[in-house]
């Protein structure tokens, strides 16, 4: 897809949104099968109101096609990690990713001074890493081997505006 010919609606996640999650989760096809139930784990938290935890999702035409979640880094101030990001591979490039990034970058205003992605330095993770510099993220750190040997850990930050 070239481009969203309508803005999605974006609005909160509920249970009921969970299998939906789990498909565009796996879909993207990038996540190892361990990670789902990780993202699957921290979906459960947010729709049940852990304040560890926020989740958004986006929809076109009534279909759930992409979700996010953040939360605040612990023992830090104004810190705060996306966890976890996907969209239906059918709308890629069609600003639904931006818009969910937007989105919290936008409730986080005034409360957040730092925003931290951590992702994959393999090479099907290079679009992920081309998003996030695209939107102003900076790269801040590499871990060589983290996740497995021969996929590296990439940090990136994005300092926001508290005044």
């Amino acid at each position: 897809m070239s481009g969203t010919l309508t803005a999605p609606a974006l609005r909160p996640l509920s249970p009921a949104d969970r299998g939906r999650i789990e498909e565009i989760t796996r879909a993207v096809r990038v996540f190892r099968d361990d990670e789902v139930p990780v993202a699957l784990e921290v979906f459960d938290g947010a729709v049940a109101g852990s304040p560890d935890y926020r989740a958004l999702g986006a929809e076109l035409d009534g279909r759930l096609v992409g979700w996010i979640c953040w939360g605040p880094t612990p023992c830090t101030l104004g810190t705060f990690d996306l966890y976890w990001m996907a969209v239906d591979p059918a709308v890629h490039a069609g600003g639904i990713g931006t818009s969910l990034v937007r989105e919290m970058e936008g409730r986080l205003a005034g409360s957040a001074r730092l925003i931290v992605v951590e992702t994959a330095g393999r090479p099907d993770y290079r679009p992920t890493r081309s998003f996030y510099e695209a939107r102003g993220y900076r790269r801040a750190a590499v871990i060589p081997d983290f996740y497995a040997p021969g996929d590296d850990q990439v940090v990136y930050v994005k300092i926001l505006s508290t005044g």
